[in-house]
């Protein structure tokens, strides 16, 4: 009889250990990291800082390098997320530089980013802010 007992309080051991850890698993899964939605919608002028730029410090505290997918806005604060928008293709990127100083744009997209996008020159793009969460 003793046996049966132990056998039955195991079993229910094992099972409360399994809702637990479901119940865990569920909470953490529901807290994974998403991306941010985007808050407004707007238009601005922006061409590239070109290959020319690498190698720069820039004013947020980084070196431009080839890679580098970013922005320069001159009064968005360095780090704030943008999601920036060309011919349908959406990147969700950060300010990494102040600028531009060609008069007529809004933004200065760093190569990558506008490789990326597949802009050249000087075009029209939309652009929102990251909303935090």
């Amino acid at each position: 009889m003793r046996l049966a007992q132990r056998e039955v309080a195991l079993a229910g051991l094992a099972l409360l250990a399994g809702a637990v850890s479901l119940a865990v698993t569920h909470q953490t899964r529901d807290r994974a990291p998403t991306t941010p939605e985007q808050e407004g919608s707007y238009t601005a002028l922006a061409g590239s800082s070109g290959p020319a730029a690498f190698g720069h410090r820039t004013a947020c505290g980084g070196v431009l390098r080839a890679d580098t997918v970013g922005v320069a806005h001159p009064t968005l604060p360095c780090g704030a997320r943008v999601f920036i928008t060309y011919r349908g293709e959406k990147v969700l990127t950060q300010v990494v530089d102040r600028g531009p100083y060609v008069p007529g744009r809004q933004f200065d997209l760093t190569d990558a980013l506008a490789r990326r996008l597949g802009l050249r020159g000087v075009q029209t793009i939309h652009w929102g802010y990251a909303r935090s969460a």
